[in-house]
């Protein structure tokens, strides 16, 4: 029905209203004052719904606040025809009448849109004449719903919730009071602590679920890795509703819970509006735009309303597939894939020439601690000589931020990897800040499903049958999921951006307690409905070269302070020292000459220096054990 109609509608509804409330307060002859009465608020009634526009709200999408607004609407129109009754007449009664008006306005006008809804949404008839729920529809997949009565309410109630058409069978929810209530023709069945119980119950009833949805984190957290992995080898599938960023590319509601989310502790939730008003109308560029960090901060940043993005990677095969994934999810995105290695200096000038970026995130770098431990010289030149020219070209070109990505390797670094990036965090500041350039820099622990990880190694080892190959029984990290990494990055520039002074420390997470390395090859196994050290073996073999027992994500010569819910600053006690010009070119020479000790000598040269603020020189020559 069109808004002409609506309008006509509402008017007569509200004509007939007033004939009804004289009649519901005892008036039933109709005089010659009646009908024109009965038309001045008519009138009202129509003045009032032009101006509030209440018919712009769609019938078949009614809701509880569009009926206290149809409330409001009538309440005006009574005083409106009050006040031209007075006007016309100079005389005021039938108080009783009025107030009856108002009462079968209001109920005509949201009668006629709940039943305009439950046409919409097919279960009108269903509703009125069927005695109990509808059995799940037998050629369906059936689903299971956990989490509290109010979210799965609001769940069932949303027209695209169950989107790959599933048939809900029952709610779980964590509270004991809330079993037996139904919701919208879904019954709780029970509390989490009885599920085994509940699917039992449904199972011996024909009703077993295809698929468990999660509502929310914590019902998830309660079932435990063990339950988890039998349900998944009992064929069910884990879901969960898609994120904000998620929904942007995505035409169903649902997605399957990955491995990552099943192994990570509750994430932190940031409040993504500073991140839109820092994203929205800009010209973005990301460095390692094909990584697993980069192509997480491209989708991101892409959601989020960039004004173009520019995507910048060494790996051809890597650009290509996130830029064709973007060009699926927004086609209308303004966007540029761009070949290059930021060793190269004069090819990054050219690029932020011509592209003028407005903000610069720079993802580039070589990450695996046993590879850059075996190839210093390519470490060096990528993640120290590479952020340089990066950070020479954001200034150079005018850009507002340069956010570095750095780890929590880069404290007290043991690893040639954890060294480049200590080192990169000083000459971002050092190459890169000015009156027009800010740099921020993010440091978090490992990141759950990246390249080179421990989850995708432990799961092709667990796929093998065996065994799950540790360095050490007391390793611990800390770890995040690869959306959260990215989320602290793009919030750490906001931040940033919106202070007054620029940010002197690193910026990294409050990521509570680390997880032991072997707890988490355990969870995995029995994700998989396996049982550690009977089904799969868990072998150590030693820690290797670099590598440390614990990370730790503030330096000693560093005081944490909070920034924000959930973000902390590492602030340097005293001012980092300035590194010399010499000093990178002697570097990049043994890098370039190939010559692996001198390089591995000097990197951690620099590092002592830089933790204990002294000033960077040209380090004295070692000699060789």
């Amino acid at each position: 029905m069109g808004r002409a109609g609506k309008i006509a509608a509402h008017t007569l509804l509200a004509f007939l209203a007033f004939l009804a409330g004289r009649v519901l307060a005892g008036v039933t002859n109709i005089d010659m004052h009646v009908l024109p009465q009965a038309g001045l608020f008519a009138v009202s009634a129509l003045l009032v719904e032009l101006v509030l526009r209440v018919e712009r709200v769609p019938w078949r999408f009614v809701a509880a606040s569009d009926i206290l607004r149809l409330a409001r609407s009538a309440f005006i129109s009574c005083l409106v025809f009050a006040a031209l009754l007075w006007l016309t007449t100079h005389r005021f009664e039938g108080l009783r009448a009025l107030i009856g008006a108002f009462v079968i306005q209001v109920f005509l006008l949201a009668s006629l849109r709940v039943v305009r809804r439950g046409l919409h949404e097919r279960v009108l008839f269903e509703a009125v004449l069927g005695l109990r729920p509808a059995a799940a529809h037998p050629a369906q997949p059936r689903l299971l719903i956990v989490g509290a009565a109010a979210e799965a309410e609001e769940f069932l109630r949303a027209p695209t919730g169950l989107g790959e058409r599933y048939t809900p069978v029952g709610v779980v929810s964590p509270m004991d009071k809330e079993t037996g209530d139904e919701l919208r023709g879904v019954c709780v069945l029970g509390s989490i602590a009885a599920f085994d119980d509940v699917l039992a119950q449904l199972r011996e009833g024909g009703l077993a679920p295809a698929a468990i949805l999660f509502l929310a984190d914590s019902p998830m957290n309660a079932f435990g890795a063990e339950r988890l992995g039998r349900l998944k080898s009992e064929g069910m599938r884990l879901l969960r509703r898609h994120g904000v960023v998620e929904m942007g590319h995505t035409a169903t509601a649902l997605r399957e819970i990955s491995l990552e989310e099943l192994l990570s502790r509750p994430p932190v939730c940031l409040d993504p509006e500073p991140v839109r008003a820092l994203v929205s109308g800009r010209r973005v560029l990301v460095t390692g735009a094909g990584g697993s960090i980069g192509s997480e901060l491209c989708r991101q940043i892409a959601a989020s309303g960039c004004a173009q993005l520019i995507m910048l990677d060494v790996s051809e095969a890597n650009l290509f597939h996130i830029d064709r994934e973007l060009g699926e999810a927004w086609p209308t995105l303004a966007r540029r894939e761009i070949l290059c290695d930021v060793r190269d200096s004069a090819r990054l000038d050219r690029v932020f020439a011509a592209e003028r970026p407005e903000i610069v995130f720079h993802a580039a770098a070589l990450k695996h601690v046993t590879m850059v431990e075996n190839h210093p010289c390519e470490g060096a030149r990528t993640n120290v000589l590479g952020t340089r020219n990066v950070a020479m070209a954001a200034k150079a070109f005018g850009a507002a931020h340069m956010a570095l990505i750095s780890t929590d390797k880069a404290v007290a670094p043991t690893s040639v990897m954890g060294a480049t990036k200590r080192i990169a965090e000083t000459l971002a500041r050092q190459y890169g800040s000015s009156h027009e350039t800010r740099v921020s820099i993010v440091r978090f622990g490992n990141v759950l499903g990246s390249a080179g990880s421990v989850v995708p190694l432990f799961q092709h080892q667990i796929a093998r049958g065996g065994p799950i190959t540790l360095t050490d029984a007391q390793v611990e990290r800390f770890f995040m999921t690869i959306p959260e990494a990215v989320q602290l990055v793009l919030r750490a520039v906001a931040l940033s951006t919106i202070s007054l002074e620029p940010p002197a420390g690193v910026l990294t997470l409050e990521m509570g307690e680390p997880v032991k390395i072997i707890d988490l090859a355990r969870r995995m196994i029995e994700l998989q409905g396996l049982v550690p050290d009977r089904d799969i073996e868990i072998r150590i073999t030693g820690l290797r070269p670099g590598e440390k027992l614990t990370e730790v994500l503030v330096d000693v010569n560093e005081a944490a302070k909070p920034k924000a819910p959930g973000v902390i600053e590492a602030a340097p006690m005293t001012p980092p020292p300035m590194i010399d010009a010499e000093v990178l070119a002697t570097l990049e020479a043994s890098a370039m000459a190939g010559d692996e000790f001198s390089v591995r000598t000097q990197l951690f040269a620099l590092v002592e220096s830089i933790r204990c603020n002294e000033p960077v020189t040209q380090p004295k020559a070692r000699t060789r054990a």
